[in-house]
């Protein structure tokens, strides 16, 4: 619909043109429906970025600035314009850190990281990988100069894994040592550290909760530095979690919680319905079958094949598709998100991924369950109201195109999310927030 409010007569700001300002009868208000990109993926990334900037976690100028010359399928661009802004606003944090200003500091490598991490899973649209490791080591920097000058205290610690451990980060709302609920908190499948910080960590710790982030297998340094793979079985993950955590003096047992974003609304189910010692938990998005996003993006004929064990035919017809002329985006995508399965060739990939189903065991689940579910999910829709019915009492929240939380993980909604799953998650576990 077009703008008919009458033209202002209020002079334009030095240094901008009236026909800067000027835009009655002509501006469109659709990007929100329409989008950054025709690419759907690099849309996503745009919105999740965008919807970080309540939280700090990013600056909707910077953005903007960032992709406004970025030409549509060039991935060489896309990548050299995520490590510019990274880079330099990196370089914003280290010169305020070094000048004392430490709340600057931290505000800017928390954008620097949500930068670099873009930039870590752009390297995927590159001939090579020889830019992941370095990429990811400086989207690491970042983020530990964001834990040397936040003013949330936090402590480092480890724990055990199969023979090996995993990285946890324990914030705390102060140093008072008081007894508190916590929320544990999981990535999703590509999703980095500082990711879950403007989903909800920093809300989680204003209303008086100690907040538990940590990267499990398949995910981050998990699997860039040690090569660590996903498991479909996360309750080998979560458990360890809950262990070393109730641990910790501060931590009321009978107040704690699990959070899961995106992919973790497979795992953090999956987890819940063996392991009964969590208060409440959160499916930020629920998966009942992850292979569904896959095949559904496929061929039926070709999928067919595969569900028939043709397994050499289904290899060759993918093999045979996917280097076709204009291929190259399918090619990316698939060699991205099969990194983390830690298995290759077409067919042994989709048999790792159909391992991740929680149809046999959603039943299972005592622990209340909050399992959102937005309006255009791209990823996995119709899944989030399939789970929820497959869990005894679970709540079904419904998040809608017309309060702006729309698409997979509501990213442009995170203050009505964060709203909406806390008190929820305050009312479950009787907790009131402090003066």
């Amino acid at each position: 619909m077009a703008d008919t409010q009458t033209p202002s007569t209020t002079p334009p700001a030095a240094g901008l043109k009236v026909d800067q300002l000027s835009h009655s009868g002509t501006t469109s208000h659709e990007i929100y429906t329409a989008g950054f990109y025709e690419d759907v993926g690099r849309d996503f990334v745009v919105r999740v970025l965008l919807g970080k900037a309540t939280r700090g976690g990013a600056d909707i100028g910077e953005v903007l600035a960032a992709i406004a010359p970025i030409r549509p399928r060039d991935d060489t661009g896309w990548f050299a314009a995520w490590k510019a802004l990274g880079e330099r606003t990196a370089a914003i944090a280290d010169g305020c850190a070094r000048r004392g200003h430490r709340a600057s500091a931290a505000r800017a490598y928390l954008r620097a990281a949500n930068y670099l991490a873009v930039e870590v899973n752009a390297v995927n649209g590159l001939d090579t990988d020889d830019e992941l490791l370095p990429t990811f080591r400086a989207h690491r920097a970042a983020w530990e100069g964001f834990l040397g000058a936040t003013r949330w205290p936090v402590e480092r610690f480890t724990i055990p894994y199969d023979g090996d451990t995993m990285p946890g980060w324990i914030f705390r709302p102060d140093a008072s040592g008081a007894v508190r609920p916590t929320l544990v908190m999981n990535l999703g499948s590509d999703e980095a550290i500082t990711g879950v910080w403007s989903e909800g960590a920093e809300g989680a710790l204003e209303r008086g909760y100690d907040v538990v982030l940590f990267e499990g297998p398949g995910q981050q340094s998990m699997l860039f530095e040690r090569g660590i793979p996903f498991r479909p079985d996360w309750e080998e993950v979560l458990t360890p979690v809950v262990e070393t955590v109730l641990a910790f003096p501060d931590v009321d047992a009978a107040k704690l919680a699990v959070y899961g974003v995106s992919q973790a609304g497979y795992w953090v189910p999956r987890a819940l319905a063996f392991e009964h010692r969590f208060a409440a938990a959160i499916a930020d998005g629920g998966v009942v079958d992850v292979s569904r996003t896959w095949t559904d993006a496929l061929p039926h004929r070709v999928v067919a094949a595969w569900e028939r064990g043709e397994k050499e035919r289904f290899d060759t017809e993918m093999g045979l598709a996917m280097h076709l002329p204009g291929m190259k985006g399918r090619r990316t995508e698939w060699r991205f998100r099969s990194r983390p399965y830690g298995v290759s060739g077409y067919s042994t990939v989709l048999d790792e991924v159909a391992k991740y189903s929680l149809r046999d065991v959603a039943g299972r689940i005592t622990t209340p369950l909050y399992v959102i579910d937005a309006d255009g999910d791209q990823f996995f829709a119709g899944q989030p109201a399939e789970l929820a019915a497959l869990v005894p009492g679970a709540t079904h929240a419904r998040f809608t195109e017309a309060e702006g939380a729309s698409y997979h993980c509501q990213p442009l909604a995170r203050e009505l999310t964060e709203q909406r799953m806390l008190d929820w998650l305050d009312e479950q576990i009787g907790h009131v927030e402090g003066p």
